[in-house]
């Protein structure tokens, strides 16, 4: 049977520092994600700095927000008998939510783009596809750590889990519907989608960013059924699923009320 194998390690020791390929995913997806806001930015009329400025906000409250979501969800990790309260604080072993880092991430943005005289919206429209193309790069951070893997399956694209990270019960299960690929392809559509439709509907005013919540979410409500690591149930469902439906109702709710807004041409921002 053919299958995806999982790498051997995670974490490479230079003398006494540990090099996690967990963090260097995360420092690459960031500086992408930087990179491409900062070019549709200036196309757009904006000055250059400004997204640097901005992500020295968003960046840290985005990774504060994501761990915070990951440990109020998954709280039985963390807290009650036998567990290690401390191990909250431990980020480098994984275990970072992207609603937290979006939640956290548009609050760093809002306080910046604020002190700057920027609509959030212009900001977020140009930071969309650099926000997908970084989760493209984060998702395979999974695949070192062996953790966002979906339900059992013998498909020639399965993934293969080492028995240490197996849910229990499942020891003698070693294949497993690799989550974390399907998610970072979807990214990658996401990230295609929101710039072939911005250029086709010259979307603006915040519809580029409704767009890539409602495109994301899509595909993550799908992704958070197939897995079966622990996680909070509300009414059959996982709680992501239903963050995610949430959210996409919200980005639908957006594109339909302003649909028949005047688009205007999003290239003359404010300059910020």
């Amino acid at each position: 049977m053919t299958a995806i194998p999982s790498p051997s390690q995670a974490v490479w020791h230079l003398g006494p520092l540990p090099i996690r390929a967990y963090s260097l995913l995360m420092v690459l997806a960031v500086a992408v994600g930087i990179w491409a806001t900062q070019r549709r930015w200036t196309a757009r009329g904006g000055e250059r700095g400004t997204v640097g400025d901005i992500a020295t906000w968003a960046v840290p409250l985005g990774m504060i927000g994501a761990r915070i979501y990951h440990v109020a969800t998954d709280w039985q990790q963390y807290f009650g008998p036998g567990k290690d309260p401390l191990r909250a604080f431990a980020i480098w072993e994984g275990g970072i939510s992207i609603w937290g880092a979006v939640a956290g991430g548009a609050l760093g943005a809002w306080l910046a783009c604020r002190r700057r005289g920027i609509p959030l919206r212009d900001f977020a429209d140009a930071a969309a596809p650099g926000i997908a193309f970084g989760q493209v790069i984060a998702r395979w951070g999974n695949w070192f750590n062996q953790e966002l893997y979906g339900r059992p399956t013998t498909l020639p694209w399965a993934l293969e889990i080492d028995p240490a990270h197996r849910p229990p019960g499942m020891e003698s299960t070693a294949t497993y519907h690799p989550a974390f690929l399907y998610e970072s392809l979807w990214d990658l559509g996401v990230a295609g989608l929101v710039l072939w439709a911005e250029r086709r509907f010259r979307l603006d005013r915040g519809r580029v960013f409704a767009l890539y919540a409602a495109a994301y979410t899509t595909g993550r409500a799908w992704i958070e059924w197939l897995r079966m690591d622990p996680a909070p149930v509300v009414l059959g469902l996982r709680f992501n699923v239903w963050t995610a439906l949430l959210v996409l109702g919200a980005a639908v709710a957006y594109l339909t009320a302003t649909r028949r807004t005047p688009t205007t041409d999003p290239r003359p921002a404010v300059r910020g």
